[in-house]
C-alpha cells in the first residue's frame, strides 16, 4: 500500500484512504485532536519524510532541486495537502485563501466578498456550468452556488480534500448543485468547450508551468466564456539577486507546497500565450480604498493574542505556541503520529514568509486576471 518511488511515498488513492481510514466519516465538525489521532501513524510519518526530501539539504538527497519539485509536483502537492488540510481547516476554515478586509468586517465576510468579486467579474450566472480548478475542500465552490445559482464542478487531485468537499456538500444540501472530481489540472478530465466559466482561487500556483495549466482551462472553456483567477505571484519588486527576497520566496514555497513561484509578468504572458483575451489584470493588494483598508496578511499577523475566534487565536503568537505545544504533547504520548510537529512548523514557516514577503511588497496572493476565450476560437 505504501508504494515508493525513488524513496518517496507516492500519495496514491490507496495511501490517502489508509492514511485517513480511522477518521470518522462525518467529520465536518471534528476537532483537530480527533483528526490527528485518527491518522495512520506509519503513513503519516512516511508522508512527512517524503515532503522533507523535496527541501532538505542533506547529502545524497536527489529531490532537493527546483527541477525535481516541478517534475514530481503531483507527489509534492498531494503529500503537502494530505499533511496540511486538517491544520488548514482548524486555523482557516473551509476556504483556504486570503482577502483584504474592511474596517469592522469579519474574516469570513471578507473572504465571501473576495469570492463574490471574482464570480461577478467572471459573469457567472444561474444555470451556468462552472469549473473550479483546484477546489480545495470546496468552500469557494459552495459559495459560488449560493451567490450565483450556477452548477459548480470542483476539480482536485487530492483524495482527502475531495472526500472533505463531498461531506460538506451533503451537509449544506448542495449535492444537486455541485460535484467534485479527482483529476490533475495539468490534464483536465473534461471534454473541450464544456464549461461556461472557469476559475481558480490561489490554486494554480501549484502548477510547475503556468502556461500549461492555463491552456487546460482554455481548452475546456466554451468560446466566449470567461476565465478568472487569483494567482500567487512574486511582484516586480522581487529581486532574484537579493538573498532576503529569495529566502522569503523559498519559505513560501516550502510552507505551501509550491514547486516554484512566478512573477506577475509570467502570469500575464502565459494567459495571453494560450489564446485568452485579457480584460483585467491587476494586483488587488494595492486596492486600499474604502472597503479594503486592512491588509490581507493581517489575519496571519494577529499580534500577541487574539480571542475574536478560534481561528484568530490559533494564528496569534500565543495561539501558535499553544497549538505547537499541544501537538508536541500529542506526538510525545503517541496520540498524534511522529512528524506532526514538523508539519506544524512547516505551516508556521509559510506564515512567516507570507507576512514578511507582503510587508516588503515582493509577494501577492491576489493577482486577479480575468480573460475571455474568443468567440471564434476552435
Amino acid at each position: 500500500m505504501s508504494a515508493t518511488d525513488q524513496g518517496l511515498l507516492k500519495p496514491t488513492p490507496e495511501v490517502s484512504k489508509a492514511l485517513h481510514a480511522k477518521i470518522v466519516e462525518d467529520q465536518s465538525s471534528a476537532s483537530i485532536i480527533s483528526r490527528l489521532s485518527g491518522k495512520d501513524k506509519k503513513l503519516q510519518t512516511e508522508s512527512v519524510k517524503t515532503y522533507e526530501k523535496f527541501w532538505e539539504d542533506s547529502e545524497g538527497n536527489t529531490h532537493n532541486t527546483e527541477e525535481s519539485r516541478s517534475s514530481l509536483y503531483t507527489t509534492l502537492v498531494n503529500t503537502y495537502y494530505n499533511l496540511a488540510t486538517d491544520f488548514y481547516e482548524y486555523g482557516w476554515g473551509e476556504c483556504f485563501h486570503f482577502a483584504r478586509k474592511a474596517i469592522g468586517e469579519t474574516f469570513r465576510e471578507s473572504i465571501r466578498r473576495h469570492e463574490h468579486l471574482l464570480f461577478s467579474m467572471a459573469q457567472i450566472r444561474a444555470g451556468m456550468k462552472v469549473l473550479d480548478v483546484g477546489c480545495g475542500v470546496g468552500g469557494p465552490a459552495r459559495e459560488c452556488v449560493r451567490f450565483t445559482g450556477a452548477h459548480v464542478t470542483g476539480l482536485n487531485n487530492n483524495d482527502y480534500q475531495i472526500q472533505r468537499a463531498e461531506i460538506y456538500a451533503k451537509k449544506y444540501g448542495q449535492t444537486e448543485n455541485s460535484k467534485f472530481v479527482k483529476g490533475n489540472f495539468m490534464d483536465l478530465p473534461f471534454e473541450h468547450n464544456s464549461f461556461d466559466a472557469v476559475y481558480a482561487i490561489e490554486a494554480t500556483c501549484h502548477a510547475p508551468v503556468l502556461e500549461d495549466v492555463y491552456r487546460q482551462m482554455y481548452n475546456v472553456l466554451k468560446p466566449g466564456g470567461r476565465f478568472a483567477i487569483y494567482e500567487w505571484c512574486l511582484t516586480d519588486k522581487f529581486d532574484p539577486n537579493n538573498p532576503t527576497h529569495c529566502k522569503m520566496a523559498r519559505e513560501i514555497e516550502l510552507g505551501d507546497g509550491i514547486p516554484k513561484l512566478f512573477g506577475t509578468d509570467v502570469c500575464v504572458q502565459a494567459v495571453k500565450n494560450v489564446g485568452f483575451e485579457i480584460e483585467f489584470a491587476e494586483d488587488l493588494v494595492s486596492y486600499i480604498e474604502v472597503g479594503n483598508e486592512i491588509p490581507w496578511y493581517k489575519d496571519l499577523d494577529c499580534g500577541y493574542v487574539d480571542f475574536s475566534s478560534i481561528q484568530g487565536f490559533s494564528r496569534s503568537t500565543i495561539g501558535r505556541k499553544f497549538t505547537t505545544n499541544c501537538v508536541r504533547l500529542l506526538e510525545k504520548f503517541g496520540i498524534a503520529p511522529e512528524g506532526t510537529v514538523k508539519v506544524q512548523e512547516v505551516l508556521m514557516t509559510a506564515a512567516d514568509g507570507l507576512v514578511e514577503g507582503a510587508k516588503i511588497g515582493i509577494f501577492t496572493p491576489m493577482f486577479l486576471v480575468v480573460a475571455q476565450k474568443p468567440l471564434d476560437a476552435n
